[in-house]
């Protein structure tokens, strides 16, 4: 079905606005109270309730044509940015790259030095995952004006593209165990919350769950708390460090002082050189430890710039919300010029207060309003939505 019979058949369609606050419409008699009250929000349900005879329950159509129509409008866009696409694409070009490099090494390896050699292609994986990596011990360097030149090309687009896309990858892993995390704790938490409203009185398990889960999930924002994140990270990092370290110490034979010493110089990128992997189990070894332990350590610095960054603009968000409001802060805050605040420029005001949004970010929105608000009414119905992608 067309957007056009879609409109014929569905007159509510073109009947029904979709309100958005705009500076530019200050002489609408719409309330900002009612435009941030959620209970207020216009649907299809209450418009066409609107036009049938009273006392007569309506129910809402889970097939109605035009809801379908719209997602469909809207489904390309959305399956662009698809995680599983990412992991797709990443995984396929880390092949493809380390594919390289190993067939570059196995048919140049004269032209690379090391004393120590084990397997061929287990020497030729371990140095690319050390050059990616960019820890650089020093054991397998190329000796040969072609081989140095391959090196500095293969380190480059290992370092600026395919760490970007495994980064990519560590984010949505970790996004889908976050969110895994967020929809266990509110199926359990309901649970909970009716088993736990008698044991509540009698100290017992609900309450102990409810309070161990606000520990865990900031409900307020929707996710897991950054210091438990930083947690988290800080353990995997130990972990990749123990195992590490148990690995050198039994397969390449160092002490315990020097197995954590290179365990720790490894997963920080640090790679000094004095030490390295010299047997084939440790290579093998080292090929995957070392791509996974350093992306964990980098996520781990990235959680602590995060949470010191989160406890500045909590900060920030708590004096702008308990400070008075100034005759400055009026005339500022006052979009319209009509010597008072509405509560849309209010919100926006504060919103810049706290570093939120920027002054090229409402304009931009702005713009954008106005180019879907072709009859300048100060208001997107589904039917101008529709015309616009016919």
């Amino acid at each position: 079905m067309d957007g056009q019979s879609l409109l014929q058949t569905h007159p509510v369609a073109e009947s029904t606005p979709i309100n958005f606050a705009s500076s530019s419409s200050s002489s609408s008699s719409d309330s900002d109270d009612d435009f941030f009250a959620s209970s207020s929000w216009p649907s299809t349900t209450s418009a066409a309730s609107n036009l049938l005879p009273p006392k007569k329950k309506l129910r809402r159509s889970r097939t109605a044509p035009a809801l379908v129509s719209v997602n469909d409008l809207f489904e390309e866009s959305q399956n662009e940015f698809e995680p599983t696409s990412l992991v797709r694409q990443a995984s396929f070009l880390l092949v493809i790259y380390l594919s390289l490099g190993v067939t570059v090494y196995y048919f140049n390896r004269d032209h690379f030095s090391g004393t120590e050699s084990t397997y061929h292609v287990v020497d030729a994986l371990y140095f690319c995952i050390v050059t990616m990596c960019t820890i650089g011990y020093g054991d397998i360097a190329p000796i040969t004006p072609f081989t140095k030149l391959f090196a500095c090309v293969f380190v480059l687009v290992g370092f600026g593209f395919i760490d970007i896309l495994l980064s990519g990858v560590v984010n949505h892993v970790l996004d889908l165990q976050e969110n895994l995390i967020l929809s266990g704790s509110q199926v359990q938490g309901q649970g909970q919350r009716q088993l736990g409203s008698s044991d509540h009185k009698r100290g017992g398990f609900g309450f102990g769950f409810s309070a161990c889960m606000d520990c865990i999930v900031d409900v307020a924002k929707g996710r897991m708390r950054i210091r438990l994140k930083v947690g988290l990270a800080l353990g995997v990092v130990l972990l990749c460090i123990g195992l590490g370290s148990l690995v050198l110490y039994f397969f390449e034979h160092l002490d315990g002082v020097d197995s954590v010493y290179l365990a720790v110089m490894s997963v920080t990128t640090v790679g000094y050189g004095d030490r390295a992997f010299k047997t084939l189990p440790g290579r093998l070894f080292a090929s995957i430890w070392l791509l996974v332990s350093t992306l964990a350590v980098a996520r781990a610095f990235l959680y602590l710039a995060e949470a010191r960054i989160d406890k500045r603009h909590r900060r920030l968000t708590n004096w702008v919300l308990q400070r008075e409001i100034t005759i400055d802060d009026l005339l500022a805050a006052d979009i319209n010029n009509n010597g008072y605040i509405r509560k849309s420029e209010y919100v926006i005001y504060k919103l810049k207060e706290m570093g939120k949004i920027s002054e090229k970010d409402v304009k931009q929105i702005c713009n954008q309003f106005n180019k879907l608000d072709e009859s300048n009414s100060g208001k997107i119905t589904l039917h101008s939505l529709l015309q616009s992608h016919l």
